[in-house]
């Protein structure tokens, strides 16, 4: 789950929050915010057992992202704001603050764009809201 909060100029904090997953001891955000770097951004443990870390970035642009774990297997987050195929043949997480960046006090954006559901698997979508005004 993505969670965005318009902080002053063209920043945000996005909280990326994960629900637990079996076995998992350790779990990293890696995207192109951090290079990719399997252990820049560790998540922290919540004591439901999900996972959630912070970060500050830029509005007006998208990121792609995934989590890996300490078995170096990847995980998508079934809650982004879209989908884009990588050149493993699987999919990435996409962040999209370029939207955000149009309706700055809103801060889950005024529609959530989503790309097909990954192959295989059937991401939970709920209905796309519409802000009036």
């Amino acid at each position: 789950m993505l969670h965005k909060k318009a902080l002053g100029g063209k920043k945000f904090q996005v909280t990326f929050t994960m629900p637990s997953i079996e076995g998992v001891e350790t779990l990293h955000l890696c995207g192109e915010f951090n290079g990719w770097s399997d252990t820049a951004t560790p998540m922290r443990r919540e004591p439901d057992g999900s996972w959630t870390a912070s970060l500050v970035l830029e509005g007006g642009k998208s990121y792609v992202f995934r989590y890996r774990d300490n078995h170096q297997s990847w995980h998508n987050d079934w809650s982004a704001d879209a989908y884009v195929p990588n050149q493993f043949g699987s999919e990435n997480s996409v962040l999209d603050l370029a939207a955000q960046e149009a309706s700055r006090g809103d801060s889950q954006g005024r529609e959530r764009r989503r790309g097909p559901a990954p192959r295989g698997k059937q991401a939970a979508r709920s209905p796309q809201r519409r802000r009036k005004g």
